[in-house]
């Protein structure tokens, strides 16, 4: 049989032609109608879209299809979302830019639909208004920035040193390397929000040789190997830009139940430039969020001239039992590898603690925040190498554990401390720690004890690997904002306490922490007048050697 017409369906997400060997192409209908376009829902929920030849190649020609032109209306009350899905199942197909009509305004309802972006797509002027307030699936993301590409296991690599510094492989080209070891927990994380741990894993870029990129090294001996998968990485950049983007927020129960409504980006080399994302209808009670831009599994992401808005803050009972306030998120990077923050700001305050810090991370290589005006930067489990460089962070500062170089240069930072190694995963930083031409406002200019460096570590709990501070910490030119701080106010601390238990020799650790080793202090002043002092616990760091230069 033959036919004129050439016909796509969009099924999960994937484009499927007639004939492919799957058990979806018995759902590809194939029609000659004539006319523009045909989009309807098939009553297992997936779409039907219908192209004519004629549009196709009109489509092709002028190089974009924009989403008008499979149906969306545009007037803030039509729930666009299939359209949209639609007209990138389409562009995908043809390798076909997608444009946003200007001006636009695209109601996108609670309903489960993902628009797949796998070509550089321009939201240019137009709203996108997305409705979380009655969703089917809270993890579904409204668009997903996906390769085509598939990863695959690797056989025969059972072991992994760090830093090796190649892999026993020949791949098809540049790969994402995923290894994970279930049999050994690290990040068994302490406090309200304690847990059992993560299986310790670990994501790295290889060459077709298997040659490591050492900007980004293996972390961690992995003496044997549950899960192994390389996904081949996309050289070619995609771009994202434009569009401004507000979430109805969800009013559901406070519990630790994400909702995921977002724009996640799984695909390498990609640039989101000039996005705006706000937030309404936050109430008295509402679900956490995972990051409006959602980065995981891939290499090479910037987000660039980007306004984000914070969360507010709700509290539930933790694992512990005890009430907790909720992590809730306009960013979140989770297993990324080289991801920068670029002239990147937000909405409300970043002195507001009423809005969670907008940045959360977990597993991630080689952070960078330029440029940026933002509330927080963290780093939950493990980070190696950050960059806080030519920015402002609010009330929740920085916040970090992991390895490699921590590097904060020209920034103000406006904190509780300039630092804080998170307790609740040791305070741990296995490297060091480069302050460099910075203010620090304690606590945004509030009365409090200032410490430079803060955490927490009682030597009695197993984290699943050995505690660090940094080995060196270098501070230079750094002027402390802390005048008005009240009489009883004695100075700004290098280090907190960190145990307060620890104060002779008698005390003893189960999981002994690894201190610092050496302090360098060139120029730092402090606006009070008063010193800057060791710590309030001065044994536990009375082997720190401070070397104080001109």
């Amino acid at each position: 049989m033959k036919y004129s017409l050439m016909t796509f369906l969009f099924v999960l997400g994937t484009l499927v032609t007639q004939g492919q060997p799957n058990d979806l192409a018995d759902q590809v209908v194939i029609t000659s109608r004539k006319g523009k376009t045909q989009l309807s829902n098939q009553a297992n929920g997936n779409l039907q879209l219908n192209v004519s030849p004629k549009y196709v190649r009109k489509y092709k020609a002028a190089g974009l299809v924009r989403y008008s032109d499979f149906g969306a209306k545009g007037d803030g009350k039509t729930d666009d979302i299939d359209a949209i899905a639609a007209t990138h199942a389409f562009a995908n197909q043809h390798g076909l830019l997608v444009k946003a009509d200007p001006g636009a305004t695209y109601y996108i309802g609670g309903r489960e639909r993902t628009a797949l972006i796998r070509t550089d797509t321009d939201f240019n002027t137009a709203s996108f208004l997305i409705d979380d307030t009655q969703v089917q699936n809270r993890n579904a993301s409204v668009f997903t920035v996906s390769s085509e590409r598939q990863p695959f296991k690797l056989e025969n690599i059972i072991t992994l040193k760090r830093n090796q510094p190649k892999i026993d492989a020949s791949l098809p080209g540049p790969c994402l390397i995923t290894v994970t070891n279930a049999n050994v927990k690290q990040y068994i994380r302490f406090g309200l929000n304690q847990n059992n741990g993560s299986s310790q894993t670990d994501i790295f870029v290889v060459d077709k040789t298997g040659k490591v990129d050492m900007n980004a090294p293996i972390l961690w001996d992995f003496d044997q190997i549950t899960d192994i998968s390389a996904l081949p990485i996309d050289e070619k950049p995609l771009t994202v830009k434009g569009g401004h983007f507000t979430t109805i927020a969800n009013k559901a129960e406070s519990k630790y139940t994400y909702y995921n409504r977002n724009i996640a980006i799984r695909r390498s080399n990609v640039l989101v430039e000039g996005l705006e994302h706000r937030i309404t209808g936050e109430q008295d009670q509402g679900a956490p969020y995972g990051g409006f831009i959602n980065i995981g599994d891939c290499a090479y992401v910037t987000i660039k001239n980007a306004i984000l808005t914070g969360h507010k803050t709700y509290s539930t009972i933790g694992a512990a039992g005890k009430p907790v306030s909720m992590g809730t998120y306009d960013l979140l990077a989770n297993r990324a590898l080289n991801i920068s923050f670029v002239n990147c700001s937000q909405t409300n305050d970043i002195n507001d603690n009423t809005y969670w810090g907008i940045l959360g991370s977990n597993f991630c290589k080689n952070l960078v925040y330029n440029r940026c005006i933002l509330s927080r930067f963290d780093a939950h489990q493990g980070v190696a190498n950050a960059t806080i460089r030519n920015s402002t962070l609010g009330h929740m500062g920085i916040n970090a554990i992991g390895s490699g170089l921590l590097l904060v240069e020209n920034s103000t930072i406006r904190g509780r401390s300039l630092v804080n190694l998170r307790p609740d995963y040791g305070s741990s930083w296995q490297g060091e720690l480069v302050i460099r031409n910075c203010v620090f406002v304690p606590a945004g200019g509030k009365f409090t004890h200032a410490d430079l460096i803060s955490g927490s570590y009682s030597g009695q709990h197993d984290f699943g690997y050995t505690c660090y501070m940094p080995e060196r910490i270098t501070i230079e030119n750094l002027r402390i904002d802390d005048a008005g701080h009240g009489g009883n106010y004695q100075g700004p601390a290098l280090f907190a306490n960190f145990n307060p238990q620890l104060t002779d020799s008698s005390y003893r650790e189960k999981f002994p922490y690894v201190i610092t080793k050496e302090v360098i202090l060139r120029n730092v002043t402090t606006s009070s007048g008063k010193a800057l002092r060791l710590s309030d616990n001065p044994f536990m760091f009375r082997n720190v050697k401070v070397i104080k230069e001109p």
